[in-house]
């Protein structure tokens, strides 16, 4: 009987201590998260989608910005998981690289822009927890060195996803297939490369 007395008192415990969480959630972060995004929105409507398009293509053409400033700006702008869409922008043998690159920046990120993953938003509360509990003046320093270890990890790992994509476009002797992609994205196609109603 004692059993299930405990096991009633704590099962009720459990989802008493989740309300708790979830109202500290309405009234911490989720105001913070919905401010985020509406500024995103609008920095981005009073740059113009055109601007932001020009600096992403910019972007796309050198593989330190390609696999820094672009994910960045896609990450923080379009949040996870709609970011990934700016490998649009991008030429077929590119595409993984920078898929590599945005997906391993959407927990980085959250140090500075919550609202950009905040689904996950767990990752960073965790990693800073200890260190605000124990030493609160470290946690702007240690979320400025957690962004910018992402923005290495990240340009580490687009430049060797490039390296890996190239490697097997050769091995698997696609040069001609990704030589065409090339052509088309040169002249304009830039949602991905059709020809005769299916994919080359």
């Amino acid at each position: 009987m004692d059993q299930i007395a405990w096991f009633a008192e704590h099962f009720i415990g459990l989802f008493n201590e989740s309300a708790k969480s979830l109202l500290g959630l309405i009234t911490g972060i989720l105001p913070t998260l919905l401010v985020l995004l509406t500024a995103m929105y609008a920095i981005t409507t009073w740059i113009g989608e055109e601007r932001v398009t020009r600096a992403v293509k910019w972007a796309g053409k050198y593989s330190v910005t390609r696999y820094t400033i672009m994910p960045i700006i896609a990450v923080i702008i379009l949040t996870n998981p709609m970011a990934y869409t700016f490998g649009r922008f991008l030429p077929e043998k590119y595409k993984p690289a920078f898929y590599d690159a945005a997906v391993s920046f959407v927990h980085p990120v959250t140090a500075f822009f919550p609202h950009a993953n905040a689904g996950e938003l767990f990752v960073w509360t965790g990693v800073s927890a200890g260190v605000l509990k124990i030493a609160p003046e470290s946690y702007a320093r240690l979320a400025v060195l957690y962004f910018l270890v992402g923005i290495i990890v990240i340009l580490m790992r687009g430049i060797l996803t490039q390296w890996i994509t190239r490697l097997l476009i050769n091995r698997g002797g696609h040069q001609e297939t990704f030589k065409r992609f090339d052509e088309m994205y040169e002249a304009g196609q830039i949602q991905g490369a059709k020809t005769e109603g299916s994919v080359l």
